[in-house]
């Protein structure tokens, strides 16, 4: 069974932070450009797993290592099948 678990693919993805700009600003970016985001760096993360948030965490430097803290895990939605609520009906 563990074996299986290892084929499934899983993209994870940190927020650090967002921003707004104008597409012709966009496009004027080069490499080594600097976004400013609309956070700092002692403010949480948002950690998604395929696009889904399932975590919040801290950015931890270390040397020229950086890594991300779990500091929470988020509550997973609840998925309704029509088998449970033809059941609950």
């Amino acid at each position: 069974m563990k074996a299986d678990l290892d084929l499934v693919p899983v993209e994870l993805t940190v927020v650090l932070g967002q921003t707004e700009m104008p597409i012709y600003k966009l496009l004027r970016l080069g490499r080594g450009a600097i976004i400013e985001l609309n956070t700092s760096e002692t403010d949480e993360v948002q950690i998604l797993a395929n696009n889904h948030p399932f975590a919040k965490g801290i950015v931890v430097v270390s040397g020229a290592r950086i890594s991300v803290e779990i500091t929470q895990m988020l509550k997973r939605p609840t998925i309704y099948t029509l088998q449970a609520v033809a059941e609950a009906a």
